[in-house]
């Protein structure tokens, strides 16, 4: 089953709203569809009689082993597709061999996600209130989370319009934000803070050891002051299209922003990946590994724990079988010559 047959199976189990908040992206959803559209007009060049035996898709990340250059991106809610939440999540995420990074609006609490086993990293909103924002970093290190993606394109949150004509602007009775939980057992809302900074960076350098991973970079020139910012990964995202609508595919800024990072850190990129061809044209233009989001969800919606780790394993035997297409033996050998770009 590919990512669009899970999605069919989603959208006959979710309710309309709430499959609207998973599908749905800001504005027109022009980028939305853009994210998909662009890796279309992406050839693949093959090469032949290369003796390519077995491919290997095995990827390390951060020092951390991967069986597959892919990750969990983080996604909110995830109990309002499965009653199992990110609890089945990660237990294909662990069953795979993947990281799964776990969303500041996860509505299963980190330690408990933690203890599936998963290799696990965690997305932090940078909060205004700064003593919380370390509460949550300090959950999340102690959890045994691995590294900190900061989510930096989140200053004002996206106006989309399928929630607002739902109704949809907040979590039914018995979910939280489990994450936000204060030490008075309150769940605070989370805040786009319109007030961060490269600053906070070095604030976060001073409170934590792990790994920062800087979410949400487009523009080469903010991938560049990250590397100046001593930040320890990239990744390219628009959201999946739900923060500012019109904004480019991030397959097509992803060869401008691996030009301005020149290899000094690693590349993530999320937001549109369908097929394990995708997977093989974003290493291609200089990723060193990709996020998906919706496919994970459509799997959950549709199998839990199983359907995740179905999509993870779709992806796995169309990416090996391209890789095999392709005469590359491992991802050293997929590079920019084995694309074209009409």
């Amino acid at each position: 089953m590919s990512a669009a047959d899970f999605e069919a199976l989603a959208r006959q189990r979710l309710p309309d709203a709430h499959y609207d908040f998973f599908a749905g992206g800001a504005g027109e959803e022009s980028t939305l569809r853009a994210n998909t559209a662009a890796y279309s007009r992406i050839e693949l060049l093959p090469r032949v009689l290369r003796a390519v035996g077995e491919p290997d898709p095995a990827a390390v990340l951060l020092g951390m082993r991967s069986r597959l250059p892919i990750l969990l991106s983080p996604t909110a809610f995830h109990r309002l597709a499965h009653v199992d939440g990110e609890l089945a999540t990660a237990r294909a995420a662990a069953s795979a061999g993947v990281v799964m990074i776990v969303s500041m609006a996860s509505t299963t609490a980190v330690e408990r996600i933690a203890r599936v086993g998963a290799t696990l990293w965690f997305q932090l909103y940078m909060q205004s209130d700064l003593a919380f924002t370390e509460h949550v970093v300090k959950r999340a290190e102690s959890a045994g989370c691995r590294a900190l993606v900061v989510t930096a394109d989140s200053p004002a949150f996206g106006i989309r319009d399928r929630d607002r004509r739902n109704g949809f602007h907040d979590l039914p009775d018995g979910l939280r934000c489990e994450n936000m939980v204060d030490d008075s057992g309150h769940a605070r809302p989370i805040e786009m803070f319109a007030g961060m900074s490269w600053e906070h960076l070095a604030w976060l350098r001073q409170i934590t050891s792990l790994p920062l991973v800087l979410k949400g970079i487009l523009h080469p020139a903010d991938a560049a002051l990250a590397v100046e910012h001593r930040v320890d990964a990239i990744m390219v995202s628009n959201h999946g299209g739900r923060q500012l609508d019109t904004v480019p595919a991030t397959i097509d800024v992803l060869p401008e922003i691996a030009a301005a990072v020149r290899g000094r850190v690693p590349l993530i990129v999320d937001g549109g990946v369908r097929r394990g061809t995708d997977v093989v044209k974003a290493l291609a233009l200089g990723a060193d590994a990709i996020g998906i989001g919706r496919p994970a969800v459509w799997g959950l919606a549709a199998g839990g724990a199983d359907g995740v780790r179905a999509v993870l394993d779709e992806l796995r035997d169309e990416m090996t079988t391209a890789m095999a297409l392709l005469g590359a033996r491992n991802l050293a050998e997929i590079d920019a010559k084995l694309v074209r770009r009409p």
